[in-house]
């Protein structure tokens, strides 16, 4: 019968670590052991391969890339480069200045005010190409407002674009060109992002096509309030990749070339940080835009604040609000509004909220992430902690007033 090398080898290990009988020299004795050895370690590296690959360059990512790549960013822009395009808007719709419509210039001239003729008003920014068939997405104050829309290529194609809508509590739009078999980008995700992870931003800024800048993630889950823009309903993804004027609506991507964010929000003191909206809120409402041309955002009517020492006592000591906290965390409810879900709902001035559809809740920014991912019309569950006990409400999210967006 035949022994096979490993059979030979693991006898041999047998012989050594067990006893047996026999004598064998010691340089037969190594030289057998060296060939057993062999034979295990490349039994040992084909499981090992099979279940944990090397880390080598010739190793793909997840897009293709190849992994300890020093020229991943390269790589990562050759990808999505195509996909990024330059969007130029145009206003021509000149306002008449408040100065004009003074009574002392209609004494004199009646309805024949004479209205200044003024340039367009004209923008630049940046967007990326989402299918094939010419659907793009951007931020909403790249194309709000204007009369018309011209998208550029990187190949220096031109097209007129139609602005599907807007969104401006996300800073989101949707804009459509008529074309056929355009470069996209990938949507990844920011569930395994974290901060000191590559950050490659392209766009164009300042009039700069196709810029490409590259950094880390700073931060994430900065809210629209931290960011400076309290009326957007956006947790941002924080950057040190240089973002500048014509940045915005551009890609953030990982290392692996996929898109996670859309840069946006520049702040003007911000001394190199930059600001983008995660991809799955982009995604939801390009989505939506796409589909309806319009966003609804769920609504309850509510204001709140995050509860500290320092609060209780502002609370307790305003007259206005009449409240007696004596909690020193968590989120508590200042005030409803009127003829609003939360007023229908039974929330009450001085509630601290406890948990949204059996999600716990420590920060206002948890609460408002979970009204946002709710439907409009389908009831919330709020659990509220009123008179020292708990109490468990229903409270049906309405359409954000377009007075309030």
């Amino acid at each position: 019968m035949a022994i096979s090398r490993k059979q030979w080898g693991l006898t041999i290990l047998t012989l050594i670590l067990g006893g047996g009988v026999g004598w064998v020299s010691h340089q037969a004795l190594a030289n057998r052991f060296d060939r057993a050895a062999v034979s295990i370690n490349e039994d040992a590296a084909v499981t090992t391969l099979a279940t944990n690959p090397p880390t080598t360059p010739e190793r793909l990512g997840a897009a293709g890339i190849p992994q300890n790549n020093p020229n991943f960013i390269a790589d990562a822009v050759e990808r999505v480069g195509a996909a990024v395009v330059r969007i130029d808007s145009e206003n021509t719709n000149w306002e008449v200045p408040d100065a004009f419509q003074n009574p002392f210039f209609r004494r004199f001239f009646g309805d024949e005010v004479p209205i200044p003729e003024g340039p367009p008003q004209q923008g630049t920014g940046s967007g990326f190409v989402i299918s094939a068939d010419g659907q793009i997405i951007t931020n909403a104050h790249v194309v709000e407002g204007a009369t018309s829309v011209t998208v550029t290529l990187t190949d220096g194609r031109t097209f007129d674009g139609t602005v599907v809508g807007t969104d401006s509590v996300t800073d989101v739009a949707a804009v459509k060109i008529e074309a056929a078999d355009l470069p996209t980008v990938t949507l990844g995700t920011t569930q395994d992002l974290a901060p000191g992870q590559w950050a490659i931003a392209i766009g164009n800024p300042l009039g700069l096509d196709n810029t490409v800048t590259a950094g880390i993630i700073s931060a994430l889950g900065r809210t629209s309030t931290e960011v400076g823009i309290p009326d957007k309903r956006v947790q941002f993804i924080q950057t040190d990749a240089a973002i500048n004027p014509g940045n915005s609506g551009g890609p953030l991507l990982n290392d692996r070339g996929d898109v996670i964010g859309m840069n946006t929000a520049i702040r003007r003191d911000a001394q190199g940080l930059g600001f983008a909206i995660p991809v799955e809120t982009l995604q939801r409402i390009a989505n939506e835009l796409f589909e309806t041309g319009e966003v609804q955002h769920p609504y309850l009517g509510i204001q709140m604040v995050m509860l500290t020492p320092e609060i209780r006592e502002r609370l307790n000591e305003d007259p206005e609000l009449g409240l007696t906290v004596e909690a020193d965390a968590g989120v508590i409810i200042v005030r409803v509004l009127e003829n609003t879900p939360a007023a229908e709902g039974g929330l009450k001035q001085g509630d601290i909220i406890q948990s949204v559809n059996g999600v716990p809740i420590e920060t206002p920014t948890e609460v408002q992430f979970q009204v946002d991912a709710s439907e409009i019309g389908t009831p919330l569950k709020v659990e509220v902690w009123r008179n020292g006990e708990a109490e468990t409400l229903e409270v049906l999210p309405m359409p954000l007033p377009e007075d309030l967006r």
